[in-house]
């Protein structure tokens, strides 16, 4: 089976390539037995447009195509950035018409409104413990849905930086303090998504991850592994001429290196 299955949107629908994206992985009967409830992890860090923030039409795609498979609930989690209301960030991306929707009844939570659980990192150099959503392990899998986008602290967020959404708002401040990609490493460690499914239709190159740079890969990437789906992620942005990341192979970014380091899938 293929570590990173990698598909061109190019003239095709969005759903049918998030189906034939996973084909190599086994579909997407592959990861979901019937009756199972579902957390997909967007990035709605911001109320933007793709890339800055996740496509509501690449959501929608991805939860009917869960619930193909036998889903009896397909839930959307998220946490935007300190200074943003979560529900308002949903409310302007018009997601909650997707939640009221009969063919695809999504159901989305605000992390921020829900009960939080105190993990400790075990041999946390940069991150001795976090506060994170109850529910993270409460349901039956989680899907991460990461954009493909450079980042001016963290210099890539993708597939191993959209773990900060499940971590509590007040406590992201110390993360930005110094050490942010030991810290994304670290976060990772305390749980595991099944399956990663990146839109990268189109990527920031410079800058982000709100603004900067945007080109058009084309691209949407499947994978199990947070680190291989990254790397790839990152591959694909360089090369574009004048991004960010042209100095630095991808296995040299710290978060990369670091989470190989600590075992990370």
């Amino acid at each position: 089976m293929v570590s990173v299955s990698k598909v061109s949107v190019k003239n095709i629908k969005i759903k049918t390539a998030i189906n034939n994206v996973l084909k190599p992985l086994g579909g997407m009967k592959h990861f979901i037995k019937p009756g199972e409830t579902i957390l997909l992890k967007p990035n709605f860090n911001t109320p933007d447009p793709l890339p800055a923030a996740s496509d509501p039409d690449f959501i929608q795609a991805v939860s009917e195509i869960v619930y193909s498979a036998g889903a009896k609930l397909v839930m959307i989690g998220e946490s935007s950035m300190l200074r943003l209301n979560t529900c308002k960030v949903f409310e302007k991306k018009k997601m909650y018409k997707l939640e009221g929707s009969p063919k695809c009844p999504i159901r989305l939570y605000s992390f921020d409104e829900k009960e939080w659980v105190t993990k400790i990192i075990p041999n946390g150099k940069y991150l001795k413990k976090v506060t994170v959503p109850k529910m993270l392990y409460e349901v039956d899998k989680i899907i991460l849905l990461p954009c493909m986008k450079t980042h001016f602290i963290a210099q890539f967020t993708g597939a191993l930086k959209l773990a900060i959404g499940f971590m509590k708002p007040s406590e992201r401040i110390a993360l930005h303090m110094g050490h942010v990609q030991e810290k994304v490493a670290e976060m990772n460690t305390i749980y595991k998504p099944d399956l990663i499914i990146m839109d990268g239709r189109k990527c920031f190159i410079t800058k982000g991850p709100s603004q900067g740079l945007i080109k058009e890969p084309n691209l949407i990437l499947a994978s199990k592994s947070r680190v291989a789906i990254d790397i790839e992620a990152i591959n694909e942005i360089k090369k574009f001429d004048k991004n960010d990341l042209r100095n630095f192979k991808a296995e040299e970014l710290v978060q990369i290196k670091y989470s190989k380091e600590l075992g990370i899938k």
